[in-house]
């Protein structure tokens, strides 16, 4: 399977990366700076640079691939994780390729009943309420697609190993949730989905 990976140069992006190639898929990585992602040498990865800001960078780039991954970021503030998604998307349509993966957050739409006080009142309500906005305009466009979309809604992201002993899909009020998420568990459960349905055009919550 050839898959191509947005945010490639981020977290997860590194670690989508490097799972990926490790599983054994043919991997394109769009970066804006490929000097990033230099020191990974592997015949099955390819590196695409780009913005993904620009529609007919994108547009070229996903050409030829089975899946998109996307795991954009953009810290607090910016429009690059919707915008970049909507771009990911018509080029998608354009191209003839159905399957998107795309990392969210916990928060986002109906998962904002997961969120303890200090989540909910002070992070998401002050801290990183645009960065929340973006990431629900992000989810409207790949709701809206009409694609083969899995969206992916992690927990705060710590370091750690991937272990693949996670809760996921639990309901949006479940409140025993611990918020948080290894980056390599969160790239373990993308990838996942490429070899799955269960969570087809669903949006599954993901934290220990």
């Amino acid at each position: 399977m050839r898959i191509i990976i947005f945010g490639s140069t981020g977290s997860i992006g590194q670690q989508l990366v490097a799972q990926a190639l490790e599983s054994g898929y043919s991997v394109t990585a769009f970066v804006r700076n490929a000097e990033k992602l230099k020191a990974i040498q592997n015949k099955n990865l390819q590196l695409s640079q780009g913005d993904v800001l620009n529609y007919f960078s994108v547009l070229e780039a996903v050409k030829g691939h089975d899946a998109v991954l996307c795991s954009l970021g953009a810290g607090r503030k910016g429009i690059v994780r919707s915008k970049g998604t909507e771009n990911i998307i018509n080029s998608m349509k354009q191209s003839g390729i159905r399957r998107l993966i795309c990392q969210s957050t916990l928060g986002a739409g109906d998962s904002i009943g997961n969120l303890n006080f200090f989540w909910k009142q002070i992070m998401f309500r002050w801290v990183l309420k645009e960065a929340l906005v973006d990431h629900e305009l992000q989810e409207q466009h790949v709701m809206s697609s009409h694609l083969d979309w899995t969206i992916v809604r992690p927990g705060a992201f710590i370091n750690g190993n991937a272990t693949a002993n996670f809760h996921h899909g639990f309901d949006s009020t479940d409140k025993s949730i611990k918020l948080k998420i290894s980056r390599a568990d969160v790239a373990f459960f993308m990838l996942k989905q490429l070899q799955t349905n269960t969570y087809l055009r669903k949006t599954p919550g993901l934290s220990y």
